[in-house]
């Protein structure tokens, strides 16, 4: 790309436009920040697109907003024409810009005569999810970028199963977008749309109602919600997202009387400003929420991301310190929580199973084969979950009881196929209802399904390589790594080597396929059940190393042998 034609291509095209033209020109003695914005444009994949607030090709704005809108309806004409009547959902969270990018996109479809179903304010991505397959539209949008820092905003699209596209769909997207100029995407006026009946805003009536009732109907123990729900304190934050009003509501009808919401974190904030980042992954986004549960009295805390789909959770152990726990932990809590309801009721199939992504803990298989639950792997990304779940769904297999991933996305029903904070959030009040009722804590429940099932100990190291040649050195890295496969990591054999991106898994020098979508993903079996795995982010300029240990004597034991090999993978990225 030619950096400085695009450069001045956008101030001469975009001229009319005083702010754009304004930001560009005091960039115009900035080589370095006009290289970022230019080298490239703004990638579109199996979650749409995501990226810093700006001008230019590789940041988010309403010109390449209406350029992938405007990509992603052709290619939902092609795929089926009656795409046009059978319309397209399109949802925001509370970040900046989302109401107008949301617009922006509805008035795109409309242009090319597709109708256009616009929330009428702030929804979560699972509603979305939910509102694709309830109104049998044939795509979703949600503008989002989930737990990312202010600075950013996406576009994540939705097939009409209410998952995100495949690999293969988003590369024929990919491919319409890039045959489009940004000339060529043209919104219809908005009064001009609701005139010709191409706009409709979707209400609380239409859409959350049904969501709600689905939500409740997923409790696996309603009588003890009944029961404890008012004895049981919480305090909720939805990190100034569009949680607030969902997970509220539903923890309400559950019959959870006792929920406080932190007062500075309750409202819309686009600037998200009482936290560093919205990310309910990170224990700081629990600073305000952990002195006003010991205020109320509350046992359990716990926050939505901006769009809803992740789920972060404290709770108090032994002496009463409040304790993050890791996503792992809550996926964990969860999945024994709806198997042991599950047997308890007679209600657990003989063919159930629940899905992770190869980057979650194996803990999560032992706790299925003690159940005779069969536990699947796919890649990181919920859209492999909700493949599967389809997949299960077509051929009557199985029947698919939880989903979750180690970055906090959990999903219990089949009427969402994405994460589900809601659903989550409600999942986690009824397992602290149970506990409650059996006399113990959440965290007293961690640590009996530790001494059943052995310690599992884990850490993600997160190495930052932004801009052009960020992407350079992450290429590198995992192209050094596969030329020299490590014998051993931390003092710790390695015993097989799987590159998701050959698709292959060696092993005492035999090669089986691994059966999956390519990715650029590299994982190292380790002696012992102990496994490191490399993989750059698909969602912020990052490489990720993911570790997890297992000891049968101790927490200490899995943990120090944790350290160690992060350590190593630390080593490993230099």
């Amino acid at each position: 790309m030619d950096i400085m034609k695009e450069y001045n291509a956008w101030l001469h095209d975009f001229a009319d436009d005083a702010a754009t033209r304004a930001e560009l020109e005091a960039i115009r003695d900035n080589p370095a920040e006009i290289e970022d914005r230019f080298y490239a444009n703004l990638s579109f994949g199996t979650a749409g697109m995501r990226g810093v607030l700006g001008a230019g090709t590789n940041r988010m704005n309403i010109y390449n907003v209406r350029r992938a809108a405007a990509g992603f309806a052709d290619y939902l004409l092609d795929a089926d024409p009656n795409s046009r009547t059978r319309g397209v959902v399109i949802a925001y969270d509370s970040r900046r810009m989302s109401d107008r990018f949301a617009e922006e996109t509805a008035l795109i479809f409309c242009a090319r005569g597709i109708a256009a179903h616009l929330f009428d304010a702030l929804r979560p991505v699972p509603v979305l999810s939910f509102a694709v397959r309830h109104l049998n539209a044939a795509a979703g949008v949600v503008i989002t970028a989930s737990h990312n820092p202010p600075e950013y905003n996406g576009f994540k699209v939705y097939g009409e199963d209410g998952a995100q596209l495949s690999p293969e769909a988003a590369a024929q997207v990919t491919s319409r977008i890039a045959a489009l100029r940004y000339q060529d995407c043209v919104p219809m006026p908005r009064q001009e749309a609701l005139d010709k009946g191409l706009l409709h805003l979707i209400g609380n009536a239409e859409v959350d109602d049904d969501y709600i009732r689905m939500v409740l109907s997923l409790a696996v123990r309603p009588d003890l919600l009944k029961a404890e729900g008012k004895n049981l304190r919480i305090v909720y934050t939805p990190l100034h997202g569009s949680g607030n009003v969902p997970v509220r509501r539903v923890l309400a009808e559950a019959g959870i009387e006792n929920v406080t919401v932190v007062p500075e974190q309750e409202h819309p904030d686009p600037d998200f400003s009482t936290v560093s980042a919205p990310n309910p992954e990170n224990p700081d986004a629990f600073s305000l929420a952990i002195p006003l549960a010991r205020k109320v009295g509350a046992s359990v805390i716990f926050g939505t991301d901006p769009d809803c789909d992740r789920l972060g959770v404290c709770v108090q152990d032994a002496d009463g310190v409040f304790r993050t726990l890791t996503g792992n932990q809550i996926g964990c809590l969860l999945l024994h929580h709806i198997l042991t309801g599950r047997k308890a009721s007679d209600t657990l199939p003989e063919n159930g199973a629940c899905i992770k992504s190869i980057v979650t803990t194996e803990l999560a298989r032992a706790i299925c084969a003690s159940f005779g639950v069969e536990q699947f792997d796919v890649l990181t990304g919920f859209k492999f979950v909700g493949e599967l779940i389809q997949q299960f769904e077509e051929t009557g297999s199985h029947e698919f009881l939880f989903g979750f991933e180690e970055s906090f996305g959990y999903l219990s029903g089949t009427q969402v196929r994405d994460k589900d904070g809601v659903n989550a959030s409600l999942l986690i009040a009824e397992a602290a209802c149970v506990c409650l009722h059996e006399g113990i804590t959440l965290y007293d429940r961690l640590q009996q399904i530790f001494r059943d099932y052995g310690w599992y100990a884990e850490q993600v190291l997160s190495k930052t390589l932004p801009g052009k040649d960020g992407l350079a050195d992450m290429h590198a890295i995992m192209e050094r790594l596969r030329a020299n496969p490590p014998d051993a990591i931390g003092g710790v054999a390695v015993t097989a080597v799987r590159d998701y991106l050959a698709g292959t898994r060696i092993a005492d020098g035999r090669q089986e396929a691994l059966n999956t979508p390519p990715s650029n993903v590299l994982y190292y079996e380790l002696a012992g059940g102990h496994w490191l795995c490399v993989r750059p982010s698909g969602t912020e300029p990052k490489i990720k190393v993911y570790v997890n240990t297992r000891s049968d004597e101790s927490m200490v034991d899995a943990e120090a042998l944790c350290t160690r090999l992060t350590e190593a993978g630390e080593a490993m990225l230099a």
